[in-house]
């Protein structure tokens, strides 16, 4: 088949979060490439859609119901992945949660949730995947980080140290994969018009005191080149580039794709 077989031929790739948004969108652009998609999250009837969808659309995919703050979850559902399609090649650690409030007013449990869901749902998942990447001469580890990861914004203390932690995770694996055949990168977004990014709109703008319409235009996109939101299709075309690299030349990086919100 040649080229005509995709440039994920014959992989099989697990992503968390991938039921909706960013997750979604990189799921289908990796079936499209010929990979085997397990689309992990935890709405299980989401997720089922969603593999659907892609099966429908002539993909491979499977659904896996998954609390990645779960340890057991994340196990079982990695082995089910393994065992029903022979091994992992590419595993994407995406889910994640937001919470608008400043630090002095931030309750603990709030702090703990979305660190729970950032950063123990990638380890949790990066263990298991790397156990399987290693038995099978190696992989690619894959994290959805955020401008984020390199720099604050207000009202987002949570979000902000979790990702920032991604990406010293991320480059953690790369150093301790690469005798595995293991690589790993970090994808850096801006924002991206997505259910959890509608939802942050109203919120800051009750917060801040402003409209919706000034959030949108001199909060999250006041540092871009354009004014544009990052797009869903824009995160998966990268995603797929990581994924495909064919070299450990690029591991342990952080690839922004911001419109020009932050320039490393």
């Amino acid at each position: 088949m040649g080229e005509q077989a995709g440039r994920l031929h014959g992989k099989v790739a697990l992503i968390t979060g991938a039921a909706r948004g960013i997750g979604q969108g990189i799921a289908e652009r990796y079936a499209r490439e010929g990979a085997r998609v397990a689309v992990a999250d935890l709405d299980g009837d989401s997720a089922g859609e969603t593999a659907a969808a892609i099966r429908a659309a002539g993909g491979e995919a499977m659904a896996v119901t998954m609390d990645v703050t779960d340890e057991a979850a994340v196990s079982d559902g990695v082995s089910a992945v393994v065992t029903a399609w022979g091994g992992l090649d590419v595993a994407f650690a995406n889910a994640g949660i937001q919470h608008i409030d400043p630090l002095d007013q931030l309750s603990f449990a709030n702090w703990r949730k979305v660190m729970a869901v950032h950063l123990d749902g990638a380890f949790l998942l990066t263990r298991e995947a790397l156990r399987a990447m290693y038995a099978s001469g190696g992989g690619t580890m894959l994290y959805m980080g955020s401008v984020h990861s390199l720099e604050a914004s207000p009202l987002k203390a949570p979000y902000v140290a979790a990702k920032h932690a991604l990406l010293g995770l991320c480059r953690s694996v790369a150093k301790e994969g690469a005798a595995h055949g293991v690589r790993s990168n970090i994808i850096c977004p801006g924002f991206v018009r997505t259910p959890l990014v509608d939802k942050q709109i109203p919120e800051q703008a009750k917060e801040l005191g402003i409209s919706e319409d000034e959030v949108i235009r001199n909060v999250m996109l006041k540092n871009t080149v354009d004014g544009e939101f990052t797009t869903v299709e824009d995160v998966a075309e990268l995603a797929l580039q990581l994924a495909a690299f064919p070299s450990a030349a690029l591991t342990g990086q952080s690839v922004v794709v911001s419109h020009g919100w932050h320039m490393g």
